[in-house]
């Protein structure tokens, strides 16, 4: 047990303070975010809209997410990383807060998109602070360590969430996510001021790469699109699944996406240390977690038996504790060859355009077809993504390219 306990620890070491600092802020940032898990069943029960309608405001929220990523890309090349993230964590606070007063079908589209835009220019700016903050070799298990606070964040998150709609209301849930966002700010702007924090790899291309260009990346964007179609139907599909199928509370639905984030939070570190050690690539890594992922929703048409959806949350847990970080790997490794600003927010926007497509589009299945159905079809897209994570690793065996840098 004491040699279990002292590699855990091992595990974290060699990491810089100013890594520990931005995981401290995205843990406070996403213990804020328990709103999201909840929100298709509030937009449905308590605001009475129709599942079709939530599926376009889950685009929205997409669209958002989108259009905020490229633009804080942008941004991020152009007036830095330290400026966007404070931006961003300042003004999501006060959006979050406000959401709770749209009520309407157009007010909530216009309100989620504004929120989700703003909100998501922070994620390429804290991969680039990520990267910057990070040695060559860490990068990996620097960001385990930001997904190890963003699945903290998460466990408490959904847990608290049903405790606060059980006892209170759901206009609870957007204050506490507003003021864990201004307070995320707080810390940001005193420990990582570009005047104390300490940068451990500022890496610069001599001949910069666009993203756009760039082959490989371009498959590996098309398989993370995919990836998170997939992977997103945990967070919008999911819950009306487990109350309307398995007949859940809101607070066994937190139990469940809680008990997700706390087996990361328990396991994921000392497995990305020790899948690093061994002879596979990262995206041979990436397609087994998406393997894995796929799996997860086509064991839910096996039985009716509401257990299998604790195998199901296992399954896919375990699938995004490998794709995940080496997904983040991959991208940075790339992002060397030219702006990295650029780069990471490609690598973002798969997520946000997985947003766009995949809430809607298994809201959409799930009306028409069925619960069953759309498992199947998504399995299928997993299917699809391994398909093209495998090619992507014959290419990129056949053609290794030094990367110019300086």
């Amino acid at each position: 047990m004491k040699k279990l306990f002292n590699n855990y620890i091992d595990a974290f070491n060699g990491l810089s303070k100013e890594i520990w600092w931005l995981a401290l802020i995205t843990l406070i940032n996403r213990a804020g975010t328990m709103v999201i898990p909840f929100l298709s069943i509030y937009l449905t029960e308590d605001l009475d809209i129709s599942m079709s309608n939530v599926g376009w405001i889950m685009t929205c929220f997409g669209v958002g997410s989108l259009v905020g990523t490229w633009l804080g890309g942008k941004l991020t090349d152009s007036i830095g990383y330290y400026k966007i993230m404070v931006f961003s964590l300042l003004a999501t606070g006060f959006l979050f807060i406000g959401l709770q007063y749209l009520t309407t079908f157009k007010s909530l589209c216009i309100g989620i998109f504004l929120t989700m835009c703003v909100a998501d220019m922070f994620r390429p700016a804290s991969f680039v602070a990520m990267s910057a903050y990070s040695k060559p070799e860490n990068k990996t298990r620097s960001v385990t360590l930001i997904r190890l606070a963003i699945n903290l964040g998460f466990s408490a998150g959904p847990a608290i969430g049903g405790l606060i709609i059980t006892h209170l209301n759901y206009a609870g849930l957007f204050w506490v996510d507003g003021i864990t966002c201004i307070l995320a700010t707080l810390v940001l702007f005193y420990v990582l001021n570009p005047k104390t924090a300490k940068i451990q790899d500022d890496v610069i291309a001599i001949h910069p790469e666009s993203a756009y260009k760039d082959k490989p990346f371009l498959i590996f964007f098309v398989a993370m699109v995919l990836f998170s179609i997939v992977f997103f139907q945990y967070f919008s599909v999911m819950p009306i699944y487990y109350r309307e199928a398995h007949d859940l509370s809101e607070l066994q639905v937190g139990l469940i996406l809680g008990a997700n984030g706390l087996f990361i939070f328990l396991f994921e570190m000392p497995l990305i240390k020790w899948l690093e050690k061994t002879n596979n690539t990262k995206i041979g890594l990436i397609l087994f977690g998406a393997f894995l992922t796929g799996l997860s929703l086509l064991v839910l048409n096996l039985t009716s038996w509401s257990g299998i959806l604790i195998i199901g949350m296992l399954l896919m847990t375990v699938g995004e504790m490998i794709a995940f970080p080496f997904a983040n790997g991959f991208a940075l490794d790339r992002a060397k060859r030219g702006k990295q600003g650029e780069f990471m927010a490609m690598y973002a926007m798969a997520f946000s355009v997985g947003s766009i497509f995949g809430h809607n589009i298994g809201l959409q299945l799930a009306e028409t077809l069925g619960f069953d159905n759309t498992w199947t079809i998504m399995t299928v897209l997993a299917g699809l993504c391994v398909f093209l994570l495998y090619l992507l690793k014959l290419y990129l065996k056949k053609n290794t390219v030094q990367m110019p840098l300086r």
